[in-house]
């Protein structure tokens, strides 16, 4: 390879590493409705019960090859935890709270990096692709 494109491949290299550092939020976790760089990320609201939302939330998990961790139940609702791996060759730990509230289920999803100082866009994308999921399977029913 001569030196002229080494130098190009270089120049583009960091180039390409300058706008993926300025694209995203330097953030490490992002949370519906809680995370402003994000606007368009909410809780959903359904009007099903909690029991059905939660299979729901298990069988969205199952159709996008997640892993579940746990879960539990208490007087504020229910949590699972999965673990995601989204467009990026990178775990994302995942929970998802599940609760009654004014005779609607709401469900509120955070998604966390564990190993990174930011995630590039990653945990939008994962809740993104969650949601819809989630979607699709109450629609469903």
């Amino acid at each position: 390879m001569d030196r002229a494109v080494r130098w190009l491949l270089v120049i583009v290299v960091l180039a390409a590493a300058a706008w993926a550092v300025l694209r995203w939020p330097h953030l490490d976790t992002v949370e519906t409705g809680r995370t402003p760089e994000y606007p368009e990320l909410q809780p959903r609201d359904y009007s099903a019960s909690e029991a059905q939302v939660s299979r729901a939330v298990r069988a969205a998990l199952n159709a996008l090859g997640w892993q579940f961790v746990g879960g539990g139940r208490g007087p504020g609702g229910s949590e699972v935890q999965a673990r995601a791996r989204g467009t990026l060759p990178l775990e994302s730990e995942v929970s998802i709270r599940i609760q009654r509230v004014g005779g609607r289920t709401r469900v509120i999803v955070r998604s966390r990096s564990p190993n990174l100082p930011w995630d590039l866009g990653e945990n939008a994308r994962v809740i993104e692709k969650f949601l819809a999921a989630l979607d699709a399977q109450m629609t469903a029913r």
